[in-house]
């Protein structure tokens, strides 16, 4: 694997974050490069794991999913096997689009996205309390969203050059 990207493979990643369906023949237009060693390079980086996957981003409203909530959660143990054992669980549930085990207050952060709050307590109430392992758990409703982007800010990669 290279040890450090160039200007032009950051500028890739940074078109490929902003449309996913950007043609290798578009970004060679605004590289001054032809379609192949642009299709090249975007091979180079999926090889090398700069890039895990291409995804559409959905509107969670539009589908009527209108509840965001996030999820402190603290288990009854801290060993190896209650930290695997809770991921193994939460995994398997299609409303946590994201688990994270964090430092502070809480073992665990998830962020789940429903239908409504009444789906929040269906979820709580037949899926998440199951968990043997749950000891705690403390739930953050959104009530707006300020910000949601899944661009990674690259501009310091650019200063390592």
């Amino acid at each position: 694997m290279r040890e450090k990207l160039d200007s032009t493979d950051i500028k890739i990643l940074e078109l490929l974050q902003q449309d996913a369906k950007i043609t290798a023949k578009a970004i060679g237009g605004q590289l001054n490069l032809t379609p192949t060693p642009v299709f090249e390079r975007i091979k180079k980086l999926e090889k090398e794991g700069y890039i895990s996957k291409y995804i559409a981003v959905l509107s969670e409203r539009k589908l009527g999913l209108k509840q965001t909530a996030f999820i402190g959660v603290t288990l009854k143990g801290h060993t190896r096997s209650y930290l695997e054992k809770f991921v193994s669980k939460v995994i398997d549930f299609n409303e946590v689009l994201e688990c994270y085990q964090v430092t502070g207050s809480y073992d665990f952060m998830l962020k789940i996205v429903l239908k409504d709050i009444e789906a929040y307590q269906t979820f709580i109430e037949t899926k998440l309390s199951l968990i043997p392992e749950l000891g705690n758990v403390y739930t953050f409703i959104a009530i707006k969203k300020g910000k949601q982007i899944n661009n990674l800010d690259l501009s310091f990669l650019k200063d390592e050059l």
